[in-house]
């Protein structure tokens, strides 16, 4: 299992952030790896702590896993040429404690009895601990501390006889949400969990056949989109174009992740048959139809507040203009822990242009609260500008719960929206208002009537706390934490307590 960052990025600020990113391709030229690092770079925004890719010349496997982005690690031809053939699979990942490291880069890559196994995984399986346990207390010996080696464990532990009927007997074990991209030297096989909570797109380049999290790498490499891999479906594609799909898991309700439109996926992508760039327009003419603001300017907080922000401005006639300008060269080495630091990464990520808001009373535009320490800090940034008021408008409903399908998530305690009501938010951040979308005004802006509360059309469980998987680790994390207060109130000796 993958333990998760502070919750800082690179600047210091405390976003939700995406674990990873995947790209896959199989066919075409002996250059499959270019290709997958250029698309890799396109996906660079859900992963930036580190970077592999593995490739296959028909009789040997190549890998190169390294810490840090794409073009650093793959921006050159002699990287490139380490790693020959006419398939290649890569993964981009965000950063994590407890699992940072080359050996949790992916792609993972075993030697099993049937041949070489190689996996990338965007995702999160959440009953990896229990696995795991169980794993290896059969003897199973761990190289990485990432949730995807499980997989491998439960692939070369079966005893079903052919290498598809293996994977889906894995992928039966597992809990969670998983967009997985796996070769052999038979081919390669793409799956996407019953609930499709993690994307992943297919396309063509010419005689190849690409996949994706996102449909921007697809544009980026120069490929045609085909269609979204559905919920469920399992992939096999041999090295002649074959290809062949299965439906191993029957018919389960899609509940695709709804953040994928609020803030991880690239604005000029297609998300589940949808524009991004459309829908966070839509969320922000939601917001301004539920809370309008009497107001001179709307402001986004750049750079993902901006098409909210411009959807706001069109339906409430308020003038948009930049008035927070950000700063695209903050580098990694600002990562630091503590208030200082995080204070002075957001000052120099984002800058007010006092021209603009001086005097003014402003709405600003971001697309989720999570900490609010950021949030707090831009309000600030605004006053010293000469803002007379700040009004804070959110394209997300509270965010109150924690994730545990892929996304970097504090626990709940430190989710401003898990600790406070409304009015404790706004005095938080010290706006003169606050207020977020509703739940239906959020699902009306990616294309639905409303919520479905009965069955709800996507995973909205960071809003809602209404997970549509069984959360078995949490549930024994809990249950041992509950037992553990048990016994220390009955004076029990255990670990916390034992030296009392």
């Amino acid at each position: 299992m993958n333990f998760t960052h502070p919750f800082l990025d690179e600047s210091g600020d405390d976003k939700l952030h995406e674990e990873c990113g995947v790209f896959g391709i199989i066919g075409g030229d002996n250059k499959a790896s270019g290709v997958t690092a250029l698309g890799l770079h396109a996906l660079q925004h859900r992963g930036q702590e580190a970077v592999g890719i593995t490739s296959f010349n028909g009789s040997e496997f190549y890998t190169r896993r390294a810490i840090g982005h794409v073009a650093e690690n793959f921006g050159t031809e002699e990287s490139l040429a380490e790693l020959p053939g006419h398939m290649s699979a890569g993964h981009v990942r965000y950063s994590t404690t407890g699992g940072s490291g080359l050996r949790n880069v992916q792609p993972l890559y075993a030697d099993l009895a049937s041949g070489g196994f190689a996996v990338a995984h965007n995702g999160n399986i959440s009953n990896a601990a229990t696995l795991r346990q169980d794993l290896v207390e059969k003897g199973a010996i761990f190289q990485s501390t990432s949730d995807t080696e499980v997989i491998i464990h439960l692939v070369a532990t079966s005893r079903y006889p052919t290498m598809l009927d293996k994977l889906i007997d894995a992928l039966r074990m597992v809990e969670g949400a998983y967009a997985l991209i796996v070769m052999t030297p038979r081919g390669m096989a793409v799956c996407r969990d019953p609930m499709g909570i993690r994307p992943l797109v297919m396309g063509k380049l010419g005689d190849a056949t690409v996949f994706a999290s996102e449909t921007v790498a697809l544009d980026v490499v120069g490929a045609t989109f085909e269609r979204q891999v559905d919920p469920g479906e399992f992939i096999e594609v041999d090295f002649d174009g074959t290809m062949r799909t299965h439906r191993p898991f029957g018919n389960v309700p899609a509940r695709p992740c709804i953040f994928e439109h609020v803030y991880f996926s690239r604005p000029d992508s297609i998300f589940n048959k949808r524009s991004v760039y459309d829908s966070r327009k839509s969320i922000g003419i939601e917001l301004a139809k539920e809370s309008p603001c009497e107001a001179d300017l709307v402001v986004p907080v750049p750079d993902s507040g901006v098409p909210a922000a411009i959807g706001y401005a069109q339906e409430s006639g308020i003038p948009f203009e930049l008035g927070i300008i950000r700063s695209h060269y903050v580098g990694r080495t600002f990562i630091q822990p503590s208030d200082g630091a995080r204070h002075a990464g957001v000052k120099r990520k984002h800058n007010a242009n006092r021209a603009i808001v001086e005097g003014k009373r402003i709405v600003l535009i971001d697309d989720s609260i999570v900490r609010g320490t950021t949030s707090m800090k831009i309000v600030q940034i605004m006053r010293d500008a000469g803002a007379a008021e700040v009004h804070f408008r959110v394209a997300s409903p509270p965010t109150g719960h924690g994730c545990y399908y892929g996304v970097d998530t504090p626990e709940r305690s430190k989710l401003l929206a898990g600790r406070m009501d409304l009015p404790a938010m706004r005095e938080f951040i010290q706006a003169d208002s606050l207020a977020f979308v509703s739940m239906d005004g959020l699902y009306r802006a990616v294309g639905m009537a409303g919520r479905d509360n009965a069955c709800p059309q996507y995973c909205d469980a960071c809003f809602s706390g209404d997970y549509p998987t069984p959360l078995t680790d949490l549930a024994r994390r809990e249950h041992g934490e509950a037992q553990l207060t048990l016994d220390v109130s009955k004076g029990v000796q255990t670990p916390e307590n034992e030296d009392a």
